[in-house]
């Protein structure tokens, strides 16, 4: 079985470096997270220049890989042999090439940390190289972080800085910039940069340092259209409005689709007498959200829920061209909410 990004880091924090890595799966952010790790410690900084080596799959070759790897370092303890983008390999599918690579799995040098870091994609599971990889070296799997799994990860990656978020804050971040880790983790390293001790994150450090404000953002417009807030939600679409790059109108289509879509399972569940639990783990969310959402489907009946499919798909085909007419952006987004509203 794939380990987890997070037990091969404890294990490298620990210094327990092994002789072969190999990173693979969807989610980049892990499988960089890992190999800056091994660059940046495994060897000591003055004996990099002669005992690291970084390799692109683009520009190599396994042949070339194994060479290095095979070569004993200098004056050192230990050699660093990295290949970024190995997922670019062109010969890494050639059973010629799984081969020399098997042989190297199954005898590698001790002197050598050897890393393949193929993002954005799996291994092929079935192939021969894949079974040795997980036998014979450490085999990591980075998937993405599931939506109802965000702000849980959130909460305990500022914990992993030295600082603290609750849960709304939490939740504002993970909704408002979703599970690209990238993105996000840049976003709040933007945030805690500006804190020299241990502080509590909250909406208000958010909207200053972030600029997702604390009353305009994607979670309180849902929040607004599921309460039928009319007043708020107006006020929301007028701030969308004014700022258009931050928040552009095609992915308001999925988010209101995907909200929707809970509130239907909501009603299909509530045939079913689901107890809050159950509804928690139907709509993979903290029980703690799950509520609002309840409280949503009381404002839109199921009949009102399909409608509202239909609306989202007439202003997205508008948005597209389709039967627009002279109506602006705004004037479509503006349409579509007085509907779902009234």
């Amino acid at each position: 079985m794939p380990q987890t990004p997070q037990t091969v880091l404890k294990d490298l924090k620990a210094k327990k470096f092994a002789p072969i890595y190999f990173l693979d799966g969807e989610e980049p952010f892990f499988i960089d997270q890992i190999t800056d790790y091994i660059e940046k410690n495994a060897i000591p900084e003055h004996e990099r220049g002669f005992n690291q080596v970084v390799l692109y799959g683009k520009d190599a070759n396994v042949g070339l890989i194994l060479n290095n790897a095979r070569k004993f370092p200098m004056m050192a303890e230990r050699q660093v042999v990295i290949v970024k983008e190995a997922q670019s390999l062109a010969d890494l599918s050639k059973d010629e090439s799984q081969q020399l690579l098997i042989s190297y799995l199954e005898n590698p040098l001790p002197s050598t940390i050897l890393v393949f870091a193929h993002k954005y994609k799996k291994l092929d599971g079935r192939m021969a190289l894949g079974k040795v990889l997980d036998k014979k070296a450490v085999y990591v799997r980075s998937d993405k972080v599931k939506d109802f799994k965000l702000i849980e990860w959130v909460e305990g990656y500022i914990k992993d800085t030295g600082h603290t978020i609750d849960r709304q804050s939490a939740q504002l971040l993970a909704d408002s910039i979703g599970n690209n880790l990238e993105v996000l983790t840049n976003e709040i390293g933007k945030m805690l940069i500006n804190f020299q001790e241990p502080t509590k994150i909250t909406s208000v450090h958010i909207s200053k340092y972030v600029g997702i404000h604390k009353d305009y953002n994607n979670f309180e417009f849902m929040k607004a259209i599921g309460f039928k807030d009319v007043m708020k939600a107006n006020k929301i679409i007028n701030y969308f409005i004014q700022n258009p790059k931050a928040h552009p109108v095609i992915p308001m289509f999925s988010l209101m689709y995907n909200y929707f879509t809970k509130i239907a399972l909501i009603h299909q569940a509530q045939r079913n007498n689901s107890s809050e639990g159950q509804l928690a783990s139907i709509l993979k969310l903290p029980p703690f959200v799950v509520k609002e959402y309840v409280a949503a489907s009381r404002n839109y009946k199921l009949g009102k829920v399909i409608e509202v499919f239909g609306y989202i798909k007439e202003a997205d085909l508008r948005f597209k061209g389709v039967d627009s007419g002279s109506l602006s952006e705004a004037e479509n987004l503006r349409e579509l909410v007085y509907k779902i509203m009234h």
